[in-house]
């Protein structure tokens, strides 16, 4: 009997950890980590999770070590592996947002672009994407690999960092100014150069990208459903918005319709006081789970 093929997938240990274990939830998969174990389970045969570090991803999806994985911009551009970045992950969810990696300084420092650090020390995690950006600007410094806590470290340890921020609130806490933005990072999903050329791993890679990305365009949006009197169609219509695509459905009553229709959740409050008042009865608020485009 033919051992069923598996294809190998790089699920990001860390802040990424639990959003992205929600996402699966979302797109249909019971995917399962454990505090304990490096192998996530996960209900589908043909999938073997591993967890890792988003930064050492990209090189393993790289080396062929992994098929695919999801993992941040910043650490595919940091490692320089050779992968393929098939979709942008964004969404609305903690740590799936986007990420700014800044040049800072502290607020009294004489220090106001990128070209006052020549000579200086600056403490990073990312040592390759800043000596790049420090190459970009004609500017030589001292980049010092930063093992953590590397907003404390200006003044004495260091004279700036690159250090990424989501909110800025540590920035401020520890009295920093932005100098520059060096990259705007969010989650990507990646994979292989060689196993997207297998026709299997690359349709299996094909159907779980399509449903993540399904969870993902449901993330905001809910289903509005109602019955409209035939008259007060032409009205409830101009209030639904101008990207809505309702489907109308004929009801026993011919001088009613059902509508339904894909809504952002965050005009739901105003749209169904509105829609009530231009005539539809029943009007129901649905989650949805995914919407593949």
């Amino acid at each position: 009997m033919t051992e069923p093929r598996t294809l190998r997938l790089g699920i990001p240990k860390g802040s990424l950890q639990d959003t992205t274990q929600k996402l699966f939830v979302r797109a249909g998969f019971d995917l399962r980590i454990s505090g304990r174990s490096y192998y996530p389970g996960i209900d589908d045969v043909e999938i073997e999770c591993i967890l890792i570090r988003p930064q050492e991803m990209a090189r393993y999806v790289g080396q062929g070590i992994l098929d695919c994985a999801i993992t941040g911009l910043d650490w595919i551009l940091e490692t320089g592996a050779d992968v393929a970045e098939l979709a942008d992950l964004r969404a609305p969810w903690p740590n799936y947002g986007v990420v700014r990696w800044v040049m800072a300084a502290k607020e009294d420092a004489p220090f106001n672009s990128v070209a006052d650090l020549q000579g200086k020390r600056i403490a990073t995690e990312t040592v390759g994407m800043t000596r790049r950006f420090l190459a970009q600007h004609g500017v030589e410094a001292e980049v010092e690999f930063s093992w953590g806590a590397t907003e404390v470290k200006p003044p004495i340890l260091a004279d700036a960092i690159v250090d990424v921020s989501e909110t800025g609130s540590s920035l401020r806490a520890n009295n920093l100014k932005v100098l520059h933005v060096v990259l705007e990072s969010t989650p990507r999903f990646i994979a292989n150069h060689d196993a997207l050329a297998d026709e299997w791993k690359r349709g299996k890679i094909d159907r779980l990208l399509m449903l993540l990305k399904g969870a993902i365009a449901a993330a905001t949006r809910v289903l509005l459903s109602m019955n409209v009197p035939r008259a007060s169609l032409d009205a409830v219509l101009r209030i639904l918005p101008a990207l809505a695509t309702p489907t109308l459905s004929t009801l026993a009553d011919p001088d009613w319709v059902e509508l339904s229709t894909v809504v952002e959740e965050k005009h739901v409050r105003e749209l169904i006081p509105n829609l009530y008042q231009a005539g539809a009865r029943g009007i129901i608020e649905l989650p949805i789970n995914k919407i593949v485009e």
